[in-house]
């Protein structure tokens, strides 16, 4: 999530992406809400509990085509298996449904998640939890908002204090190994929390709903816009040992919780299976 920027892009430029961003993240999530059918088709992925559903295809067939009808130079790599490494330098990482589990058993708790990278760089950040009511974006540089209105990380400075996010992945023996390092944490920070939405549990870290959230096994799509608006509302974001955030971890926390977090984690190896 971070580099140098070669591609050059004004201000006004980097304004539509943004607008784009927030546009086509709404009318995704609209439809997810207002669509969907009584009893969903499902089908699975990587293992039986990792489903998708016929909304997740309809979702992202909606913004492959919204983007690429307004900018058809652009990249885009998608959770559904949309994939163009584009021509203009800018690259739109989209999940049309983080938390399809959630939206299966009729949970609120699900988002659409639409980033922009330029050069591999992501700039601008949208995650749209439609039956929440909540807009959560950012540009690079210029902070995070709800609703259009500024969020903060928490000021948080202890552990036993902390309210934690985290999430498990698919495979059973990843999970068991998840498990672990979960009660040997609970006993030291406030509570721990899974809401079953990366890109929501960093929006969490960002206005300050959760203190911190760590988790191992996910991908490009599911860090994009969520890592951004964290950052951009002050929370450090990383992975352990001076790592960037990626599959192997992703942290997030406060700016006065992050090191303690980090430190907890490391000896538990929550970056391994």
């Amino acid at each position: 999530m971070t580099g140098e920027r070669a591609t050059s892009l004004t201000a006004d430029e980097l304004a539509q992406l943004a607008d784009l961003a927030r546009a086509v993240a709404a009318e995704t999530g609209a439809l997810l809400l207002d669509d969907r059918p009584r009893h969903l088709q499902v089908g699975t992925k990587s293992t039986p509990t990792d489903v998708v559903t016929e909304m997740d295809t309809r979702a992202e067939a909606l913004l492959v085509d919204r983007i690429r009808a307004a900018r058809p130079d652009d990249g885009v790599l998608g959770e559904e298996g949309a994939a163009d490494s584009g021509r203009s330098g800018v690259r739109w990482v989209i999940d049309p449904v983080d938390g399809t589990v959630n939206y299966l058993y009729e949970l609120p708790v699900w988002a659409v998640s639409v980033a922009a990278e330029i050069d591999g760089v992501v700039q601008v950040g949208v995650v749209e939890a439609p039956a929440l009511g909540e807009t959560f974006a950012a540009v690079r540089g210029q902070g995070a908002t709800r609703n259009g209105e500024p969020i903060h990380a928490s000021a948080c400075t202890a552990l036993d204090q902390a309210l934690v996010a985290t999430g498990f992945g698919y495979d059973a023996g990843r999970r068991a190994r998840q498990a672990a390092v979960v009660a040997a944490i609970l006993p030291v920070v406030r509570d721990i929390r899974r809401l079953g939405a990366s890109s929501l549990d960093l929006c969490g870290v960002a206005g300050g709903r959760v203190d911190g959230y760590f988790e191992r096994g996910l991908h490009a799509w599911d860090l994009a816009a969520g890592t951004l608006i964290a950052a951009e509302a002050g929370a450090l974001v990383g992975g352990l040992r001076g790592a960037p955030a990626s599959g192997e971890l992703v942290l997030a926390a406060g700016p006065g919780l992050f090191e303690a977090l980090h430190d907890l984690l490391l000896p538990l190896g929550a970056d391994r299976d």
